[in-house]
């Protein structure tokens, strides 16, 4: 018998007590398998291969029960900038698939997900490069989401979005650069983390900006990211003291947010609040100038790992990497002075606050097919602060009568991790219970 499920603890629980965990998982792996490129585009993935993972989900199977193995039997996607041996790694470009081939190691990260016995189901849909936060690609298709057409995912990790979407993934792998963990989260109603900079190894792992490049997850449930984030590092809470205060950004900064983000924004407050934390609003004027320092340091750090290949790429990446390359040395040092700055008057923030809270995004769709030239500044302006900052965030969705209507961005201080998955569990349970 199958497993229906929402969540990893759900699937979890529900192998421990079968008599037979073994057939268990098969036949909850190919329910999943059923359901991937679900979405109209037909492109959650880039790359499947149903025996292989069929193979992957026996091997899991076969492991001992213990503590080790936390995501044993669980169907997880992989963001295709990660290397799995036995497929290319495209970085959402037929260019990089077709010159990287297929490889024949795993990635530090394809590792420690086969370890903890977590069965991949296949390397996902991406923003070229990782370098877009709208999920559009002109070689892969845009990625639309399943149940939608008419909407994007958001990106890069826009296949990863999709995978839990349609339920071909229990959990999915995804990067955070400028947001792309985060975006595509709150537009597709599930819950995103990115974790911590500098947690995680990336060998195996195609970078982007390395100053900023995060591991992240998209998942259903608030509850499971403790365990999801144990993948990188450290997120046991226990015995820790959590959060008892947070403040919400206010002001002209949210000028420009639809009214359904807003009054999304009051009511997660408000269930903040409920939890017996003491709120705060704080105006964020000194953000005004956080993507002239991001955008530049980005571009620059791009440029150096695509050097001599930027023809190859659609034209508004090409000008970005092209900019990146002809900023001098000296220019670069005085942004990364800039960047010290913000980052200090960041973590003066989360120590007087211990937590902020500020939507994702200021939108709840990207209407597929419309002109997003304008969008990918629009939504940087929520994201780059926290990415400026390497700092932990965990989204947490909204849906009105189950569509998506955008999400949450709760966020805490480098390496506050643990504490942070573990208020967003409680946020959850809370929720289920109805209080």
């Amino acid at each position: 018998m199958a497993i229906c499920a929402d969540s990893v603890g759900a699937i979890r629980k529900a192998i421990l007590g079968h008599p037979d965990p073994s057939t268990t998982i098969t036949n909850m792996v190919k329910d999943t398998l059923a359901q991937a490129n679900g979405n109209a585009s037909r492109n959650t993935y880039l790359w499947r291969d149903e025996p292989w993972t069929l193979a992957e989900a026996a091997h899991a199977a076969a492991m001992p029960e213990h503590a080790s193995q936390p995501l044993r039997g669980v169907p997880v996607s992989v963001k295709d900038c990660f290397d799995l041996a036995g497929s290319p790694t495209s970085c959402g470009t037929l260019f990089y698939r077709d010159l990287n081939g297929v490889t024949d190691h795993d990635s530090w990260l394809v590792k420690q997900l086969r370890a903890a016995g977590a069965v991949i189901t296949g390397k996902t849909h991406l923003h070229p490069l990782a370098y877009g936060i709208t999920g559009e690609n002109p070689d892969f298709g845009d990625c639309l989401q399943p149940g939608d057409p008419t909407a994007l995912t958001g990106g890069s990790s826009s296949g990863a979005a999709a995978s839990v979407m349609e339920g071909s993934a229990m959990a999915a792998i995804g990067t955070d650069t400028g947001g792309s963990v985060r975006v595509p989260a709150a537009l597709c109603g599930v819950a995103g983390y990115r974790a911590s900079l500098g947690r995680g190894d990336w060998q195996g792992g195609a970078h982007l900006a390395e100053s900023f490049d995060a591991f992240g997850w998209l998942f259903r449930d608030l509850e499971d990211g403790p365990l999801l984030g144990s993948i990188f590092g450290p997120t046991d809470a226990a015995g820790m003291k959590l959060p008892t205060r947070f403040a919400v950004i206010g002001g002209a900064f949210l000028e420009d947010c639809e009214p359904e983000i807003v009054a999304n924004l009051n009511r997660c407050a408000a269930e903040l609040e409920a939890l017996g934390l003491t709120s705060a609003t704080v105006q964020a004027d000194w953000w005004s100038d956080s993507r002239e320092i991001f955008a530049p340091v980005q571009a620059s750090e791009a440029a150096g790992y695509h050097r001599g290949h930027f023809g190859h790429f659609e034209p508004s990446i090409r000008e970005r990497l092209e900019w990146g390359a002809s900023l001098s040395d000296d220019a670069v040092a005085v942004l990364r002075l800039r960047h010290g700055s913000f980052r200090y008057r960041m973590d003066e923030l989360l120590t007087k606050h211990e937590l902020l809270l500020m939507p994702a995004a200021p939108v709840a769709k990207l209407p597929a097919g419309a002109d997003h030239s304008q969008t990918r500044a629009r939504l940087l302006r929520y994201t780059t602060p926290v990415s400026l900052a390497g700092m932990p965030a965990v989204t947490i969705p909204f849906l009105d009568n189950g569509r998506p209507s955008g999400g949450m961005q709760l966020i805490a201080a480098r390496e506050d991790d643990a504490r942070l998955l573990a208020i967003a569990a409680r946020l959850e349970q809370c929720r289920k219970s109805g209080r």
